[in-house]
């Protein structure tokens, strides 16, 4: 444990609205118990004795001081400045790099700089380098950094296309952590050809003098193909692919090994009735759910979980693998699964009418939803029928045709015990924001031609509301156990973030009101619905949360208004619910629980947090790219957009179709001075005073498309200013005039239920 309390307590002095404490208030604050005082205590001496945190007048504890040189992580910015992430926290925190001293480093590279008191002059008005210039960061000098060596580079490979300027090769890279042309001398090696889509090693780095030199080192295809594109974003991402003889030959002993009739102390609920319900595309059930009623005429709701761990045994090798892929990913028309295609599509999947092995969980609840009882066990079942989303809605609307009296039942019971349940969860404060996805439509050369909103018809709440209530069942049994164990923790949102929330929505004239709780969100998401700035508050909200994360803290899950939580129910494609699986099942069996110690649990959380963030990264850049290469063919079509921020150079415009942001320069917007007036975070022409806020509506026609920097440009449709603007007599005074058509009142045409971080 004292590994945990040694990250929690860097964790709360890292915070930007922690105060000083003394140290019992700073125990009390983390929620230690008496019991394990000793321990904290321990823990944060070892702290202050490797100087990571100090205790300063008064027994006030803090973070040290920056100090004149310090070592830590880059992160570039497209504008050419960037920000130093010290590997040691101190109480100032990140380091402005301005754009001259950033000594050639790139994005994720460790680097050593040198602390300087001295505020650049020459930064733009409105910019976030300018705020530099108060001279003070609440209450402390500002500083800037120089960077004086890059001690380690993240990365040497880049991927991109190969392009000719006539004279010189080079490749232009991909996305925007390296936007630096890299040239390349020689071609012939691998036969490159222009608008190749290729990997480069890079020779030498870009200076303030030199380009950088590289050497192509694989071949990907032709630029704008589906399976180049593809292959582009998984070396990109640097996803692993592909599975070693060694794990294919483990997985197919697994296979061979599977006696479906030998289940020793397994219940056999063959016989009972239980569905999946899945996409269309999917290939691996691992979530089930049967429905009955016991003798007093409570529903009992089975979720029943495919039992990976009976197939993968802890550290063999192939648990390694799963444990280096955290999670699958799904890709557009791809998935890159965390384990064989064996064991992930076969004999772990909960095909119908074959018989697996899972891991049961039964809940009874009362006509309230009040949860009477828990049971959990290991069983062997048989799935009755595989039903898509699609079908399941289709049964719930009155479309029964071909289905039977049986299944279709079953599903009307499902759906009205979800309600109940998601009606008890809102009432104790789960928040559920509307984020619209969308759905790639493609052709038979696998080109994306189209774009649709993602199917969330009731059967996809259903079978959230279930899986949620199966983790949390999971969580706090293991909880009654007093075990350090896999958590999915959402931390609760700081003072910082709802203080920048309320800012942004008085400028859309919402109050959000002092100490926001859940609830205060929740009568927030519901007042928004149907209006035009519902996406943009959405995702105000969704910014202000924390990160959902992987850890053994026990800190609760703030977003499902929940005390005890984990991920138990996708062991095929996540390696959080396998370290879960393998506690219960020793539970099960009687047998003492090999839990990995907390130190390793930590490191666990943290890589497997960082694939789950990468799985998701690579799933909208491919989309991105897909969409833009679409719409590349479309310049000048109009786009139904939605204003989903802006900045000193511009406005950021959300299609309302393809889920893609453009940006319209300010310049673009019509006939007069524009301003980015950052107090009422909003767009101003300074003579007219007409001005642009978040959520307002604006069509937009395409201007241009920059596939590899993942960028594109709109200008509105019609002009915003339809008047010849006159010199204001009275310069920083303007009537506030919407330049755009007024907010509706309609309702949105669909809702989502996702709940963030979930």
């Amino acid at each position: 444990m004292i590994e945990l309390f040694k990250e929690r307590i860097l964790q709360i002095l890292q915070r930007r609205d922690y105060q000083p404490v003394k140290l019992a208030a700073l125990a009390k604050s983390l929620g230690i118990s008496n019991a394990d005082f000793s321990e904290f205590k321990k823990a944060f001496d070892e702290l202050r004795e490797s100087g990571q945190v100090v205790i300063g007048s008064g027994n006030f504890i803090t973070l040290p001081a920056i100090s004149t040189r310090i070592t830590g992580t880059f992160r570039a910015n497209p504008k050419g400045f960037g920000f130093i992430v010290p590997l040691q926290a101190n109480t100032y925190g990140d380091l402005f790099i301005p754009p001259n001293e950033t000594a050639g480093a790139m994005t994720g590279d460790i680097v050593e700089a040198r602390v300087l008191k001295k505020v650049p002059s020459a930064l733009r008005p409105g910019s976030v380098q300018a705020k530099l210039r108060t001279g003070k960061r609440q209450g402390q000098l500002r500083y800037t950094g120089r960077i004086v060596e890059i001690l380690e580079r993240a990365q040497n490979r880049f991927v991109g296309t190969l392009l000719s300027d006539g004279k010189n090769w080079y490749v232009q890279p991909d996305g925007k952590s390296f936007t630096e042309p890299i040239f390349i001398e020689d071609i012939s090696a691998k036969n490159a050809r222009a608008r190749d889509k290729v990997v480069v090693e890079i020779l030498s780095y870009p200076t303030e003098q030199h380009h950088a030199n590289g050497v192509i080192v694989e071949m990907l295809g032709k630029a704008g193909r589906y399976e180049s594109e593809i292959a582009s974003v998984i070396r990109q991402f640097h996803i692993p692919y592909g599975f070693s003889s060694e794990h294919l030959e483990q997985a197919r002993k697994a296979a061979e090994n599977f006696k479906p009739d030998d289940i020793g102390e397994r219940e056999d609920i063959c016989g009972k009735t239980i569905i999946t319900i899945d996409p269309e595309d999917a290939k691996d059930f691992d979530d089930a759910i049967s429905l009955d009623k016991d003798q007093n005429g409570n529903r009992v709701l089975g979720i029943h979980i495919a039992d990976v761990s009976s197939f993968i045994a802890t550290d063999t090798s192939l648990d390694e693998e799963a444990k280096l892929r955290g999670n699958s990913v799904y890709l557009p028309q791809r998935t890159i699964p965390m384990l064989p295609e064996i064991l992930s599509n076969g004999i772990c999947s909960l095909q119908p009418k074959q018989k697996r092995y899972c891991k049961s969980v039964y809940i009874t609840y009362d006509d309230e939803g009040k949860i009477l009882n828990r049971r959990f066990a290991n069983s062997i079942i048989c799935s009755s029928a595989r039903l898509t989303y699609r079908q399941a809605d289709r049964i719930l609307k009155g479309h029964t045709k071909d289905f039977s009296k049986e299944f279709i039942g079953l599903l009307k019971e499902m759906e009205a015990l979800s309600r109940i349940i998601e009606q008890r969860r809102k009432k104790n404060g789960m928040l559920h924001l509307d984020l619209p996805e969308i759905e790639l439509i493609f052709d038979n050369a696998g080109q994306v031609v189209d774009a649709e909103p993602a199917d969330t018809s009731y059967p996809h709440t259903i079978i959230e509301m279930f899986m949620v209530e199966a983790n949390e069942a999971v969580a706090s049994l293991i909880d009654g156990l007093n075990i350090v164990f896999m958590r999915r923790i959402h931390p609760e949102p700081n003072e910082l973030g709802f203080k920048e929330l309320a800012r942004l929505l008085k400028t859309l004239g919402i109050k959000l009101g002092k100490n926001p709780d859940r609830f205060t969100l929740q009568s927030l998401l519901e007042s928004v619905q149907g209006k035009d700035c519902e996406l943009a508050v959405n995702l105000l909200v969704l910014r202000s949360l924390e990160k959902a994360v992987y850890s053994p803290m026990n800190i609760g899950h703030y977003a499902l208004a929940g005390r005890h939580y984990c991920h138990f129910t996708s062991p095929i494609r996540r390696y959080a619910d396998l370290l879960v699986h393998r506690i219960l099942d020793s539970h099960l069996r009687g047998e003492d629980i090999e839990a990995v110690g907390t130190g390793g649990l930590n490191e666990i959380g943290k890589h497997i947090t960082f694939t789950e963030e990468r799985a998701e990264d690579a799933e909208r850049e491919l989309k991105a790219v897909l969409i833009l290469q679409m719409l590349q063919k479309h310049i000048g079509d109009e786009l139904d957009c939605v204003v989903t921020g802006m900045a000193g150079f511009g406005v950021f415009a959300r299609s309302k179709k393809y889920g893609i942001e453009g940006l319209i320069q300010l310049e673009e917007l019509g006939d007069d001075n524009w301003k980015f007036d950052q107090k009422g975070y909003c767009i101003v022409g300074l003579n007219t005073g007409y001005n642009i806020h978040l959520g307002d509506r604006i069509k937009a026609r395409i201007l241009s498309v920059n596939i590899p920097a993942r960028q594109m440009n709109l200008t509105p449709a019609e002009p915003l200013v339809k008047q010849k603007p006159q010199k204001s007599k009275h310069p920083g005074k303007y009537p506030r005039k919407r330049a755009t058509g007024r907010r509706g009142k309609g309702r949105s045409p669909r809702r989502s239920t996702s709940q963030p971080g979930r």
